[in-house]
């Protein structure tokens, strides 16, 4: 069997696979035990499965806000089959987060089909609805038709930072600076009732009220 050499490129992205997810998580942890932390529970935790509901540009704080209030939940996430999602699922995985790969414009039926077997199976699943490419804080209606389908309750966790780096990418990445305040505030929203445009709407104001 003749073996395909890999380009110079496409090496290099799988060693950034390998290396660069493992040291995103160790700073990601090691910040998160410096944060001075206030949680704001606009309504009350919920147990057993929802669907997990964050910005792009906050998936440095959210995973970790999620899998303190939920430990043992079984969880999986979309996450795009760029090389960025990539680096994300191996990310995730050091949460114990299985990675769902697609996107709205590719595999988007195979990843919509995906979710619900997972939902199925008794996991949660977390989103970013303006994910993978933005635009930023925009509200795609895969995310929200997922949310009507399966009807169940959607946890929506954002933050504010008093003081943080934001990178010059679409999403505007936060990443809050060691010791500083985060407030974190946790919705649970229903839609189920809503048509697509009402939903997108509503959720994309709900969500917007409390991030930065």
């Amino acid at each position: 069997m003749q073996l395909i050499p890999f380009t110079k490129k496409e090496l290099l992205r799988k060693l950034e696979v390998i290396f660069i997810p493992p040291l995103i998580f160790f700073f990601m942890r090691l910040f998160w035990l410096t944060y001075r932390k206030n949680y704001h529970f606009i309504d009350e935790p919920i147990e057993g499965q929802c669907m997990a509901i964050t910005w792009h540009g906050e998936l440095f704080i959210s995973p970790q806000v999620y899998r303190t209030l939920r430990k043992t939940q079984k969880t999986s996430a979309i996450i795009s089959q760029h090389h960025d999602g990539d680096l994300i699922a191996k990310t995730f995985s050091f949460f114990n987060i299985v990675s769902l790969r697609g996107s709205s414009k590719k595999g988007a039926k195979v990843v919509l089909l995906s979710a619900i077997k997972s939902l199925k199976e008794g996991y949660s699943v977390m989103v970013s609805p303006d994910g993978p490419r933005g635009p930023r804080h925009s509200m795609s209606n895969g995310a929200v038709a997922l949310a009507k389908r399966v009807n169940l309750p959607l946890m929506v966790v954002n933050f504010q930072a008093k003081s943080y780096w934001q990178l010059n990418s679409w999403d505007r990445f936060v990443i809050p600076k060691p010791f500083t305040s985060l407030e974190l505030y946790h919705q649970v929203l229903d839609v189920t009732d809503m048509d697509i445009d009402e939903a997108k709407i509503y959720l994309k104001k709900q969500m917007l009220t409390y991030t930065m």
